[in-house]
């Protein structure tokens, strides 16, 4: 779907899906613009959700966080992979089984929530392991899981996010946490809830009532991709993980319907561009020299990234960058894009 001059992106969608950190708010303190923007969206009525990888706080609990910071928000709208992983293991176990849990509290919380029994031994005979970030996390959890694995429990990841932002730049996130069970064990989770599988996003779908459904998120690699699992639209925003580099240079499976700066792109034309556009459009043009890219001409810069993008895709290799003239030179700049390449 693309978005018409004067046209709002909003207006195509019946339900807008956030991703939270990185987009919402980073750590504990919401994004600029980001307070109004779901504000707007509450006052023209629209449907919102919030989907989470986070599984070291509850559904309640984003609901109240989120609340507290001017975004009123219900714990019916919010999806964790915590929830969802708890509701996965009520499926396939019985009543009051025992479930290893490496992870925050909160995940335990959801267990207990849909009548399972959260042990932290592997001699206390788990029928499953699962795994979900906790900033508490240390090796003897780690090797309790390692052990109870080896003895036939069902081993299940809330996510596998390898960072995770923070105000001093990404962090290990739960999939690096993963990685060492992952190295010790030789071999992957049984199943990964949280994206870039679809669940969350088709559970949010399901809740538009028939109607379009446009998730927003800050990482390529879960919130994307998880959108383009699902068959649902996506928008990256640039507040979070995921920077033009790594768009430029994204498989296919991980490329955004739309690119924008920050939320202000849901209401405002200008501020938000299908990907990928034409190479040869808004005033810019993309010129592949000697495998290197050559932007020139002059616009709006998220034009410009537009045409790269569609440059950058076709190009059999992750080509080299540069500008032809001061007009280019700046709005590679303004993506972190070094003019010279």
């Amino acid at each position: 779907m693309s978005v018409d001059a004067g046209e709002r992106l909003v207006d195509g969608y019946t339900l807008v899906v956030f991703d939270l950190d990185g987009v919402i708010y980073l750590i504990d303190r919401p994004i600029p613009g980001a307070v109004d923007a779901v504000a707007r969206l509450h006052a023209e009525g629209r449907a919102v959700a919030y989907a989470t990888n986070n599984a070291s706080r509850r559904s309640s609990e984003v609901a109240d966080l989120l609340t507290g910071m001017g975004v009123p928000a219900r714990p019916e709208e919010v999806l964790t992979s915590a929830a969802a992983s708890a509701e996965l293991l009520r499926d396939r176990l019985p009543a009051g089984a025992p479930v290893l849990v490496v992870g925050a509290e909160a995940l335990r919380a959801e267990l207990r929530a849909v009548g399972l029994t959260p042990v932290s031994r592997a001699d206390e005979k788990p029928a499953a392991v699962v795994q979900g970030y906790g900033p508490q996390v240390g090796w003897a959890e780690l090797a309790e899981a390692s052990l109870a694995v080896r003895d036939g429990a069902i081993w299940i990841a809330t996510n596998t996010d390898r960072t995770l932002p923070s105000g001093r730049g990404p962090l290990p996130g739960n999939g690096a946490l993963v990685a060492v069970l992952r190295t010790a064990l030789e071999r992957d989770p049984d199943v990964v809830v949280g994206k870039p599988e679809s669940a969350l996003f088709e559970t949010a779908a399901r809740r538009s009532g028939g109607g379009r459904a446009l998730v927003v998120g800050d990482r390529l690699d879960t919130d994307i991709e998880g959108a383009r699992r699902a068959g649902l639209d996506s928008l990256l925003v640039l507040t979070g993980v995921s920077r033009v580099p790594e768009l430029l240079a994204a498989e296919p499976q991980r490329r955004p319907t739309y690119v924008a700066r920050d939320l202000a792109g849901l209401f405002d034309p200008a501020a938000v561009v299908p990907v990928p556009g034409p190479a040869d459009a808004g005033g810019w043009s993309v010129t592949n020299r000697g495998g290197s890219l050559e932007l020139a001409g002059s616009g709006r810069p998220l034009d410009a990234l537009a045409a790269l993008c569609a440059a950058a895709w076709s190009a059999p290799s992750s080509p080299r960058i540069r500008s032809a003239g001061p007009d280019a030179a700046g709005a590679l700049e303004s993506f972190g894009l070094p003019a010279g390449g």
